[in-house]
């Protein structure tokens, strides 16, 4: 009988303990759906252009597939890594980052299109290196502000360091060219170190600084002084420097309040450069209207709002590694989202970026799932120290 009891309780606490039980099923119940819309819309999107280039319309859609595939079993591998281990794996991420960023620049490793060269060959796909970058770099400067953090809040010279790892990180981007991949990037990093406490003023003059070299770029680059005019008036030039914006705001405008129908988009058909990747969300806005447009928004702002529901709760729970890791993630989702709608909508210049989840693309999604992965494993460890804690205090 005690013999019986026991096995009982060992199975009722495997059971308590189990991974997919506690993990945060409404923050993964979003995720998927996301997911699901993208693999819809891409469909949509990409079969004019795969029956003109590949005489298979669903050509896109089935490498997305996989590419959703390989995603389920990354994030599977992910959740199963005790946060700690990044935490030790820190640096070898940032070193393999910076690897990544410095081969892509190689002539004959780095592929180029479109006159950046942004892609290594791997395989079956071409891995976008600044996806895995934003990885590498993110954790490891989660990583420093948990073992140097008293130093970067309390003087200049621990506060220039992750400065100075932001910033060759953000250069080596420039130079491929990638500004929407630094952006990101940087920006992301320096919100870190606002949530580490490094004091306002420094971040007055940091900005004032950025924004002076963030012009300079600009204004010494003619394809960047292109964007930027486009920007500003798209329709002097409908033809040609304002080509794709023009188009997306058409797509936009055609989709009214409950869209023009799922498949039914004009814009799709050779007029919107890039429909499935990069303004996949102009085509979404055409075919679901303002109602799904604004559905659309509402899942991703519930999404960043989640995960960052789940640092903060990491960090009350005194585990700021995990804690921080959950920022960066909802700092690099909320803030490639909102670019990338941005410039759909016109009101950004045009930046190579992907929405993340829905566009279609290997890099961006494995990328992205493995950091969600990371957050639900965060919110995992703490639901059972929490737990582990419980009967102690009781007693």
């Amino acid at each position: 009988m005690n013999a019986r009891l026991h096995n009982a309780v060992a199975a009722e606490a495997r059971r308590a303990n189990a991974l997919w039980p506690n993990l945060d099923q409404a923050l993964l119940t979003a995720v998927v759906a996301a997911v699901l819309i993208g693999l819809v819309v891409v469909t949509s999107a990409s079969m004019s252009l795969a029956e003109s280039q590949f005489g298979a319309p669903f050509y896109y859609v089935q490498r997305q597939l996989l590419f959703v595939g390989m995603a389920v079993v990354v994030s599977w591998a992910v959740l199963q890594v005790p946060i700690r281990t990044w935490y030790q794996a820190s640096g070898v991420l940032l070193l393999l980052a910076l690897l990544l960023l410095v081969l892509v620049l190689v002539p004959g490793v780095g592929r180029e299109v479109n006159g950046a060269s942004r892609w290594i060959p791997v395989g079956i796909f071409h891995l976008q290196v600044s996806e895995v970058a934003k990885f590498g770099v993110l954790f490891y400067l989660a990583a420093y502000l948990v073992r140097r953090g008293d130093r970067v809040r309390g003087s200049m010279q621990g506060f220039l360091i992750p400065i100075a790892l932001l910033g060759v990180s953000g250069l080596l981007l420039l130079m491929q060219p990638d500004f929407g991949g630094a952006m990101v990037l940087v920006a992301t990093g320096l919100g870190l170190l606002f949530l580490a406490g490094v004091p306002l003023w420094r971040f007055a003059v940091l900005v004032a600084g950025a924004g002076g070299i963030a012009w300079t770029l600009i204004m010494t680059s003619p394809y960047r002084v292109t964007r930027l005019t486009a920007f500003v008036d798209p329709w002097a030039d409908p033809f040609n420097t304002g080509f794709q914006l023009t188009q997306s705001l058409i797509a936009i405008g055609r989709g009214e309040w409950f869209g023009v129908g799922l498949g039914a988009s004009v814009q799709k058909l050779f007029y919107l450069p890039e429909a499935h990747t990069d303004f996949v969300f102009a085509v979404l806005a055409e075919e679901l209207g303002l109602l799904g447009v604004l559905a659309v928004l509402a899942l991703y702002g519930w999404i960043v709002w989640r995960v960052l529901s789940i640092g903060a709760a990491a960090l009350r729970a005194q585990q700021p590694f995990g804690g921080y890791l959950c920022f960066a993630t909802g700092f690099w989702l909320g803030l490639q989202s909102f670019i990338n709608v941005g410039v759909n909508m016109g009101l950004l210049p045009t930046k190579g970026l992907t929405l993340p989840l829905m566009s279609y693309g290997g890099s961006s999604l494995l990328t992205t799932v493995a950091a969600l992965a990371v957050v639900l494993r965060v919110d995992y460890e703490r639901r059972m120290a929490g737990r582990a804690a419980s009967p102690r205090r009781s007693a």
